[in-house]
């Protein structure tokens, strides 16, 4: 998508309702998620909400624009924060931890996980990198026998999505529930440290 607020023409104060729009799509999408009412935005910016139209053609658009501050940023640093963990089994359960609490403190983090909005390049490109990076951890977990054989990477990413589900539509946890069901969660995917025993897990 061509950037329509990046020519040499733009006016002054158009420029500044640009940066005022901006700065508040960040603000507001950080606190209530990529889905808040534009008018919300429009608001915090003190414009009207036809400006945010004209500028970036819509939510998508605006999207696409603050999309690296209000999460782009901190999911890949997870991600490359995960990569540098020595050891498959303590890397899982950091990268699973890392994202739980994101999940639980960024309302944005539920929309780029939920696909909420597949017009958005960058958002998808978000997905997309996530869902390799899935694949690398179960092939890594595999390989030193740290994850449980039947986790698929199809399964790290129905577990983040149900997640993102329950915290935005159903009833928040306290933290401290919510901390003690993710170490639940990567009980039941990790090999014990001397290997699997029993029948396979249900979870």
């Amino acid at each position: 998508m061509a950037d329509r607020n990046s020519g040499p023409t733009l006016r002054t104060d158009a420029r500044r309702n640009v940066e005022r729009i901006r700065a508040a799509a960040i603000e507001v999408f950080r606190v209530e998620g990529l889905s808040a009412p534009l008018e919300n935005v429009a608001g915090t910016a003190q414009v009207s909400k036809a400006t945010i139209f004209n500028r970036f053609g819509g939510r998508i658009g605006l999207i696409d624009s603050v999309i690296d501050e209000v999460v782009a940023t901190k999911l890949k640093s997870v991600i490359d924060d995960a990569r540098s963990v020595p050891g498959i089994s303590e890397r899982i359960r950091f990268y699973v931890g890392a994202i739980r609490d994101l999940q639980y403190r960024l309302p944005a983090v539920n929309d780029v996980l939920l696909q909420a909005f597949p017009a958005s390049g960058p958002l998808m490109e978000l997905c997309h990198l996530g869902g390799s990076f899935h694949e690398e951890l179960v092939q890594d977990g595999h390989a030193a026998n740290a994850l449980a054989e039947e986790v698929t990477p199809e399964d790290f990413q129905a577990m983040a999505v149900d997640n993102s589900l329950a915290l935005k539509y159903g009833v928040r946890p306290s933290r401290a529930a919510y901390e003690r069901r993710t170490g639940l969660l990567l009980d039941g995917i990790c090999q014990p440290a001397h290997g699997r025993s029993g029948s396979p897990s249900s979870w």
